[in-house]
């Protein structure tokens, strides 16, 4: 099959690999529809995270259920299907607990490459859920969100207590810190405060549900939040970029007593205790338990209430997928979907 690998920094190479198979009865093979490139794709990319060699990349997937082991009943051959970026068995106690993305079994989609034609999925009955039918060409990119960015807002939004009477605020205005907006709306959230500098993502946030635009960065980021909060930070912040100050602007942007939900996968970011100690903020995050949300999000997807896709901005066939990497990576595009 053809499927990305990504060499070194900056180089990625659609190629020939081996052909995903059955190789315990838990697994099952989907030819996927389409897929994409993750914003977390990017730190290899740019050669923050390291790599040892050529490596298969990409966690996002949905498709047609081809093959599936002896011990897999939840789903069959010929559904469509997507699933998260662990693979998880949603039978085991922290799984039951809502934490799929821990789950005791739970085995990284990343390094089997689901930018690719086919792709194995362990652990398919706790992994995969399956849509109603067969889904229509133009509902295909929101379920394919659903996959992860969709799924990592809905959890930055629950995780930081987004509802009825709260003012949340949006740090990242990548596909997760929109959809972050997207889910806060849902949620039922009064006001909603993106934080971004780029007028076409400030114009989907817009869309998605936000009522206020902060362009600030960093202590003026906070300082513009405190303004709009009669001086008290927003009751709810999603953490959607995972880097020192985007960690540090949402913690000051938070009142006492007001919620973190930090999804942005953190690197090198340290949190300094006594001020976290005195400000009362709570935190929570961590990679999201997608599937925990899946079917609730599939449901808002299939009925239309709701239209992810839209962070899609770039639709590219597979073997163009370096050039999803590179627009990505020059802020080109907020999330390129590769169809194959």
């Amino acid at each position: 099959m053809r499927g990305a690998v990504l060499h070194a920094p900056g180089d990625v190479r659609v190629e020939e690999r081996e052909d995903p198979r059955i190789l315990v009865p838990t697994d099952a093979v989907i030819r996927l529809s389409a897929t994409c490139v993750c914003g977390s794709d990017l730190w290899p990319y740019r050669g923050i995270e390291k790599i040892t060699g050529p490596s298969p990349i990409g966690h996002e997937y949905v498709g047609i259920v081809e093959e599936v082991g002896s011990e897999v009943s939840n789903v069959r051959p010929g559904q469509f299907v997507v699933g998260s970026f662990f693979a998880s068995d949603n039978t085991c106690e922290i799984c039951r607990a809502g934490y799929q993305s821990s789950c005791t079994h739970r085995e990284g989609m990343g390094a089997l490459g689901a930018q690719a034609q086919y792709l194995r999925v362990p652990l398919a009955d706790g992994t995969l859920v399956a849509t109603p039918d067969v889904p229509s060409d133009d509902l295909v990119p929101g379920i394919l969100a659903a996959s992860d960015v969709l799924g990592t807002g809905w959890f930055g939004a629950v995780a930081a207590e987004a509802g009825p009477g709260k003012t949340v605020a949006v740090v990242g205005d990548g596909a997760v810190g929109l959809l972050g907006v997207l889910a806060a709306k849902q949620l039922g959230a009064d006001r909603i405060i993106a934080m971004s500098r780029h007028e076409p993502r400030q114009k989907l946030a817009l869309e998605y549900g936000a009522t206020d635009i902060v362009t600030e960065r960093g202590d003026e980021g906070v300082a513009r939040i405190k303004d709009l909060t009669n001086g008290l930070g927003a009751h709810s912040v999603i953490e959607a970029v995972g880097t020192q100050e985007s960690m540090m602007q949402a913690i000051r942007s938070t009142r006492p007593g007001g919620h973190v939900g930090y999804v942005g996968v953190a690197h090198d970011v340290e949190l300094p205790g006594e001020e976290l100690f005195f400000s009362h903020v709570h935190l929570h995050g961590g990679p999201a338990p997608v599937r925990r949300f899946l079917p609730e999000l599939i449901d808002l997807i299939w009925n239309r209430q709701i239209d992810p896709g839209k962070v899609f901005d770039l639709s590219l066939p597979l073997e163009q997928a370096a050039e999803g990497y590179k627009a990505m990576d020059e802020r080109r595009a907020i999330k390129a979907l590769l169809h194959v």
